[in-house]
């Protein structure tokens, strides 16, 4: 069960607090006005700090990406078909999981908090643990370029993202260049650009491999519900590395 399986009653919006915590608790207040309680387990205990972190990087996606679907003032039918296709072709969320996704986005679609609250907040969380912020951003860009294209607004967000995030530059550009369809997505995905020599390939490869190892990034604070996005980052990182060998090769 999927830590949106665990609802601590109506004290998730208290637990999380700040901005996050507003979303949340009009999000799962809308849930337990529904029916679908019968999948909820209640619990009395408070939550434990990695069931924190899990619901702060759930609900903070989902309020961000919500936002960045709305950069120009309205929202294209488009953008929100590729949120749901996140949802469905990237975490696998199951019908209740995809109705607290859509419930969290629309009550930041409708929240008067600014991309740059959701994702202060998210980096106060996070902010010891590069690789999930790093993976944020990745999400970030995945779904703003779904439609082929990463309009000026979007990219202004999330560049606003990667700085409150304190993120490398090198991060943004390589992101740039695995999202922007250019032929060197593979040099990009290892943080890599063709001039590098074979040994710095490896250096980087490695590196990432350790960074994003499933276990590892399992004892993060990532929710069960995004662990298939972490790994097929991890299947990416492992293709790529073998693409390149292939392509200079390299033993």
């Amino acid at each position: 069960m999927g830590v949106m399986g665990k609802i601590v009653g109506g004290t998730i919006g208290f637990a999380l607090g700040g901005p996050l915590g507003a979303i949340a608790g009009a999000a799962f207040g809308h849930v337990f006005d529904k029916s679908d309680v019968e999948y909820v387990e209640y619990r009395k205990d408070p939550m434990s700090a990695g069931e924190s972190s899990q619901f702060t990087f759930y609900v903070a996606a989902f309020s961000m990406l919500a936002k960045l679907a709305k950069a120009d003032g309205r929202v294209d039918p488009s953008e929100l078909d590729a949120v749901r296709r996140f949802m469905a072709k990237d975490l696998n969320l199951d019908p209740f999981g995809r109705k607290i996704a859509e419930d969290i986005f629309s009550a930041a679609l409708n929240s008067n908090d600014r991309f740059e609250d959701f994702a202060n907040q998210f980096y106060r969380e996070f902010r010891s643990q590069p690789q999930l912020l790093e993976l944020m951003a990745d999400i970030l860009f995945k779904v703003a370029s779904a439609d082929g294209t990463l309009n000026e607004t979007e990219s202004r967000m999330i560049r606003t993202a990667m700085t409150l995030f304190h993120l490398d530059e090198t991060v943004h550009q390589g992101l740039l260049r695995k999202y922007g369809g250019l032929n060197d997505k593979a040099y990009a995905v290892l943080k890599s650009i063709r001039t590098d020599s074979d040994d710095q390939i490896k250096t980087n490869y490695r590196k990432l491999v350790g960074d994003y190892h499933p276990d590892k990034i399992a004892s993060k604070g990532l929710p069960d519900e995004f662990n298939k996005f972490a790994h097929d980052k991890f299947i990416e990182i492992q293709n790529a590395y073998e693409e390149i060998k292939k392509e200079r090769g390299m033993a």
